[in-house]
């Protein structure tokens, strides 16, 4: 016994996403006003809802911060064994080879130098370069202030040695000695303990300077918000949305988050369960929405949580582009816009926020009605920059009123989101592989007669190609009129036949008035040859890649319908011997959408017209009602979702596109040579 295979409901798929967006979702609190320096307090009485300290200003505690370490001083260590160890050196050294008041002369000015101190020439350079006079010195654990000037570097030190030489004393003697070589670093810098009190001076430091009492007012409405009250909002700000609070209000808090975190998600998948049922009931089609939200939602909550970057740099409006390449604007438009309205819970001035991403999405939609050209993206990512910069423009104004208050950094951000835009045609390709999908720009490349599979179409069975093009133009015609995709079906008719390619000449339209080969086969040998061109079509597309919406049209052009030339003539002929039907019946399946079924009846249509002796209105009418009527008969078209309604005006299309394409023309008239005529 077959075991049923498991099928995870759909509705599980939205539950998932409720959930990794209120895991994922910022704990803080979020403050509930928004204000600005030297403009009106537009809310009402504000007073403090609890004890609050005042926060110093930037610029107050780097102020404090340099008067502290006016005072700092940096620490040296001192090894006091380098002087003892380097003069009796150089008495081993020079002791015999100098004259004894030149040894002591050179060992008395190294024990002055080593007093003073030797530095590095980086050491030295740190205490001029932050202007210090003086510096603490370490020896044995006790710490002595010391002088700049005092201190000497190995070079300044040897000069010294130099300089000071007595008159009686010979010089040149000093300078043929190798004196640098006694000369060594014995103060160096202790950096971990200079900044050890470096951090205790900064400790000192308070962060606040006064506090507010619960129930103090703050500000009240129209009052002119000025430093001082800027300063409080600021504080009162940054401790509400950094305090944890007790157990009740984080539960208040997450509580809110799941509430609204849930309706919104109900609400798309009332959307698409009503509205949208084609939708909802593929599962790949609800996966694939629903990563589109996550992704963008939980891009969001880790850049306002971990403030990266702006979120202004992330790129909203590929929402509505690629679910209105695959699908259809009002999808585009509910998809983004619970996108943004979760993604709005979590940034700073909301209401901005979705004015900005919903222009965008307007006119994403408006502008890119139909992806089938790269220029479409680069044109549609400049008028997405515009609006940008424009609605952004004219924000600051309503709530500023002032040019100067424009912060040019967002034309940064807009700039970079809109180069990310620019990706969304590769990022279409990877979809379409992922997950199966057919796009318009994917469609026109197909649909290139230059193509490879086209071309030996055309080379190897040009009757089939014509009759093909001529397919496409009625099936076009037909989906434009009944609200089906245009460019899927001319791209199905450009390769529905392309079966044909094995055996051409066993097809009507690729004899050419020759000798048929039909005439020394029996009919079911001939009906099997006719419909072997749909295996024979499928196997070509897959070893094309042929996208499988493509196959779907090779599949289903003739659906379960019978090879009815060669059915009647077996029967005609045979009317004794019982008819095997499976011989002569095409395996199908029967077409299932609009734009095949469409292409079916096109196929048909075409096929039977050239068989008509004239061609007027009242014949191609009676040709197309009575082959359209008969595939309704034979039930090929009751699993298409096609109205009555919808049939009769495709009937309508094909009768005035054959009436065009069978139009007959004027004679033009011969010129008549009168010279010969007057002879």
């Amino acid at each position: 016994m077959k075991m049923k295979s498991f099928r995870i409901p759909n509705y599980v798929y939205f539950v998932l996403v409720i959930l990794i967006v209120v895991i994922l979702f910022p704990r803080e609190g979020r403050f509930r006003y928004s204000f600005n320096q030297g403009k009106p307090w537009k809310y009402g009485l504000l007073t403090a809802p609890f004890d609050f300290p005042v926060y110093k200003t930037t610029s107050e505690l780097e102020k404090e911060r340099d008067s502290l370490l006016l005072g700092f001083r940096p620490y040296f260590r001192e090894d006091g064994e380098i002087a003892a160890s380097q003069i009796a050196r150089f008495r081993s050294d020079y002791g015999t080879l100098w004259d004894e008041s030149i040894v002591e002369y050179v060992s008395y000015q190294l024990q002055q130098l080593y007093r003073s101190g030797i530095i590095s020439v980086n050491d030295y350079n740190l205490l001029q370069d932050n202007h210090y006079n003086s510096f603490m010195v370490i020896e044995d654990n006790v710490a002595v202030n010391h002088p700049v000037t005092n201190v000497y570097t190995m070079k300044s030190a040897y000069a010294f040695i130099l300089t000071n030489c007595p008159p009686h004393l010979d010089v040149s003697l000093l300078r043929s000695g190798d004196l640098n070589n006694y000369l060594v670093e014995n103060f160096k810098y202790d950096d971990q303990t200079s900044e050890n009190v470096k951090k205790e001076l900064l400790q000192k430091i308070s962060p606040t300077k006064e506090m507010v009492q619960a129930g103090e007012k703050i500000v009240d409405r129209g009052e002119i918000i000025n430093s001082e009250t800027y300063n409080i909002l600021s504080s009162m700000k940054q401790i509400s949305e950094t305090r944890t609070g007790n157990v009740q209000q984080q539960s208040g808090l997450f509580f809110g988050i799941i509430i609204l975190t849930v309706c919104l998600i109900i609400c798309y998948l009332l959307y698409l369960s009503y509205f949208r049922v084609n939708i909802y009931q593929q599962r790949k089609h609800v996966i694939f929405m629903l990563c589109l939200i996550t992704l963008f939602t939980v891009l969001t909550e880790f850049c306002v949580q971990q403030k990266l970057f702006n979120v202004y740099i992330i790129p909203f409006a590929i929402i509505p582009i690629v679910i209105r390449t695959f699908f259809d604007s009002r999808t585009a438009q509910a998809t983004h816009g619970i996108t943004v309205l979760l993604c709005s819970l979590m940034v700073p001035f909301p209401f901005e926020f979705v004015l900005l991403q919903f222009m965008t999405c307007m006119v994403v939609i408006f502008v890119l009605k139909d992806l089938t050209k790269r220029a479409q993206l680069i044109q549609c990512s400049f008028y997405v920059l515009v609006i940008y910069i424009v609605v952004y423009v004219a924000l600051v104004m309503i709530q500023e009123g002032d040019w100067a208050k424009i912060n040019w950094k967002m034309f940064i951000y807009f700039g970079i989101n809109v180069i990310f835009l620019m990706f969304t045609y590769i990022l279409i390709y990877i979809i379409e592989k992922l997950f199966g999908y057919l796009s318009n720009v994917t469609l026109v490349e197909l649909s290139d007669i230059n193509s490879q599979i086209l071309r030996d179409l055309s080379e190897t069975c040009p009757g089939t190609f014509q009759h093909s093009l001529q397919v496409s133009i009625l099936g076009t015609a037909a989906a434009s009129k009944i609200g089906a995709n245009p460019q899927l079906i001319r791209t199905g008719a450009l390769y529905h036949d392309i079966g044909k390619m094995l055996n051409p000449a066993y097809f009507t339209e690729n004899q050419g008035g020759t000798n048929n080969p039909h005439d020394h086969l029996s009919f079911d040998r001939s009906a099997q040859i006719i419909i072997n061109h749909v295996h024979e079509g499928v196997k070509i597309a897959n070893k094309n890649n042929l996208p499988t919406k493509i196959i779907d049209f090779i599949r289903t052009h003739h659906g379960k319908g019978k090879t009815k030339y060669f059915y009647n003539s077996f029967v005609n002929q045979f009317p004794d011997i019982p008819v095997d039907e499976s011989l002569f019946t095409y395996p199908g399946p029967n077409p299932q959408t609009k734009e095949t079924a469409i292409l079916m009846m096109a196929d048909s249509v075409e096929a039977a017209s050239r068989s008509l002796s004239e061609y007027t209105e009242a014949s191609i009418r009676a040709l197309v009602n009575k082959i359209i009527d008969a595939q309704i008969q034979d039930g090929l078209l009751s699993e298409a979702p096609l109205t009555f309604q919808d049939i009769s005006k495709v009937k309508s299309i094909f009768v005035e596109k054959l009436l065009t394409m069978y139009h007959s023309r004027i004679s033009y008239p011969e010129k008549i040579n009168r010279d010969s005529a007057v002879s």
